[in-house]
């Protein structure tokens, strides 16, 4: 069965991404990082090579971070659709459905996802409608689809505990079959970036 790879990234403007790591972090230093991770994201999408990645944006695709992205092998850099997240969502896992049987979606925030994880993804979509990696903030950072779930990110309180919660009583209401992959850590917030820095020491030592 084909899949694509979706990342979304938001733009990387200093005061307009990762303000939550702020005032730990200044604008500067947070837009930093969260280039850092769109990049490392990027290439563990690229390593995989379960199938094509595409990088959905938002705020504008012209951005070096992006194009780095692009001449890394990124297939095509589109931009994100929709009023809010979930229709954003909605909107890029149906153009992947148009093409592929099977959809992987993922933000720029969790750098613990890895191939195997991105496999183990694949691996339940041969049984599974919906596949969610969930956050251990109670979010997700992994979308796997086989078909169209819309109704599962209609009227959601993004940025609240309880999304992965409610996206799955919204899922089982549509009789969807679910899956769940093991909780992974955003970085979001400042007590998460010692994580991000043990990472990249781990990487920098098997280089």
């Amino acid at each position: 069965m084909s899949v694509v790879l979706q990342q979304f990234a938001r733009a990387p403007v200093a005061g307009q991404v990762k303000s939550r790591l702020q005032p730990a972090l200044s604008p500067e230093e947070a837009c930093e990082v969260h280039q850092e991770l769109v990049l490392w994201t990027n290439a563990t999408l690229l390593a995989s090579k379960l199938g094509p990645v595409e990088l959905w944006t938002a705020g504008g695709a012209g951005f070096p971070v992006f194009q780095r992205c692009l001449s890394a092998g990124v297939t095509a850099l589109r931009a994100q659709q929709g009023a809010d997240l979930g229709a954003r969502m909605q909107h890029a896992i149906a153009c992947g459905l148009e093409k592929h049987e099977r959809v992987l979606l993922v933000g720029s925030d969790c750098p613990g996802i890895t191939a195997g994880y991105l496999q183990a993804a694949c691996e339940q979509l041969a049984v599974a409608d919906l596949v969610l990696g969930p956050a251990l903030d109670g979010g997700y950072v992994l979308i796997g689809a086989r078909r169209r779930v819309d109704a599962v990110f209609v009227d959601m309180p993004w940025g609240a505990a309880t999304v992965l919660q409610d996206s799955l009583r919204k899922a089982t209401a549509a009789g969807y079959r679910t899956a769940l992959l093991p909780a992974l850590q955003d970085i979001d917030r400042p007590e998460d970036l010692p994580v991000w820095h043990q990472l990249q020491a781990d990487a920098r030592l098997k280089q």
